[in-house]
């Protein structure tokens, strides 16, 4: 019986354990939740002080704090670490403040991230400032970018939008009105595509008008028809669009002026203000300009075309640098972005603000997109495996930069979310000849619930 109880408990504490490595791998949240939430707790309540002085992030107590553990205990005056905050726990991991001794910055504790990861025992650890003296550490118990789960809670208004996943397990939010324009690279099967779906079925639901411009003959963006405003499916399309939106850029410029008492001769440069001073009733309706594939619009095999190509790219350019304060936004994507693409690409590059670059073929690929900006970010860029699409770098004119993914959105789901909302597109009289076709959706007949029968005498 004795033996029987000691394999019993064996096999349980087998199992709990087998148990315990099976959800870390395949449920690591569960996991984190059950084991590696109360685990990381402990070993920071543990070894808080002996880390921190590890770490280099002890400074030598005031004189009346010496004066007073020498009176009151007697004990060896050691170094005081920074003051630490309630420890907050959240489905991903943990989070705490911290209020920095004098003579510290947050530089300092992030520059020990590293070593606070492996002595508590986490995925990843960030530091965030939060005021003068309090940095903010975002403990990451999984990797959360394995599989992607947004948050529930989010940054959403007018052209704010949530649509991939930070590493550190907050949302990434497209915000136009701060990022008007942004450059997205990747090669075929990184996931730009599902970047750019979730992109449109995010903004589908606001008041906006979507623009397309594809010239794979629209095989991307043509099943988001019932709710763009225009679509150019190839690039004699595409020049016959351009013009019509620098021409609604200057009427929103005669707008503006004629609003705020401009004179009508001001050149368009020297207009500081933008569409969203005017009242909301006299307000156009904001545009959002998608070009897929964009060296399919500076490739060019004759003469003729060349022409052609240069006055797109002389538009392109002027919608970059002027659209913002008109309320024109542009989100241009392909695999290749530099200067071997002709006349005007550097220039047009320079003017996209923010920048995503999901998996490459090339470094080089990954200097067109973050190497102006953010050249540490190139490495990271370059070190995305093909087995995890959807996993870019996003970075800005600031110089920071950080991993994100986009979770699954099928076709089917995007395109159904672009039916629901076609009723939201706002008139926009200047693309109205542009506007896709889409044909309308057969209506079946209800069928019989039971068969007629035949009338007798």
């Amino acid at each position: 019986m004795t033996d029987l109880v000691t394999w019993a408990e064996l096999g349980g504490s087998l199992a709990a354990i087998g148990g315990a490595a099976y959800a870390r791998h395949a449920h690591p949240a569960a996991y984190w939740s059950t084991v590696g939430l109360p685990v990381s707790v402990a070993r920071l309540l543990a070894s808080y002080s002996s880390t921190m002085d590890a770490c280099g992030l002890t400074v030598e107590p005031s004189r009346w704090r010496a004066l007073a553990v020498k009176a009151t205990t007697r004990r060896e005056i050691r170094p005081v670490p920074p003051r630490r905050g309630m420890i907050r726990p959240t489905s991903t991991g943990l989070r705490l403040r911290l209020r920095l001794a004098p003579g510290q910055e947050p530089a300092d504790v992030a520059a020990s991230a590293e070593r606070l990861r492996h002595a508590w025992g986490v995925h990843a650890v960030y530091v965030r400032d939060v005021k003068p003296g309090v940095v903010e550490l975002r403990l990451v118990g999984f990797d959360v970018l394995r599989k992607v789960r947004m948050p529930r809670r989010t940054v959403s208004g007018p052209l704010q939008v949530p649509v991939a996943l930070r590493e550190d397990a907050t949302a990434f939010v497209r915000d136009y009105r701060a990022v008007p324009h942004e450059l997205v690279l990747g090669a075929t099967l990184s996931g730009k595509s599902m970047f750019l779906r979730s992109l449109i079925a995010a903004l589908a639901a606001q008041s906006v008008a979507l623009v397309g411009i594809d010239c794979k003959r629209g095989v991307e963006l043509a099943p988001f028809a019932p709710r763009l405003s225009g679509l150019a499916t190839d690039p004699e399309q595409a020049a016959e669009l351009l013009p019509v939106l620098v021409k609604e850029m200057e009427d929103r410029y005669d707008l503006i002026k004629a609003r705020q008492g401009i004179a009508p001769g001001t050149p368009d440069e020297e207009i500081t203000s933008d569409i969203w001073g005017l009242p909301e009733d006299e307000r156009p309706a904001p545009i959002v300009l998608f070009v897929d594939e964009v060296a399919e619009l500076f490739l060019v095999a004759t003469r003729k075309e060349e022409e052609r190509r240069d006055e797109m790219v002389t538009q392109l350019i002027r919608l970059a640098q002027l659209g913002r304060a008109a309320g024109i936004y542009l989100e241009v994507c392909g695999q290749r972005f530099g200067a071997e693409l002709g006349k005007g690409a550097t220039m047009l590059r320079a003017q996209l603000t923010g920048r995503v670059c999901h998996r490459v073929n090339d470094e080089a690929s990954a200097k067109m997109a973050l190497g102006d900006i953010a050249p540490e970010a190139v490495y990271a860029a370059c070190s995305i495996a093909a087995e995890l699409p959807g996993l870019a770098v996003v970075g800005d004119t600031s110089g920071g930069w950080s991993r994100i993914r986009t979770p699954y959105l099928s076709l089917a789901d995007a395109a159904a979310t672009c039916r629901e909302t076609a009723h939201l597109a706002p008139d926009v009289p200047a693309l109205t000849p542009f506007r896709p076709y889409v044909p309308p959706v057969p209506v079946k007949e209800p069928k019989p619930v039971a068969a007629p029968a035949p009338v007798t005498e």
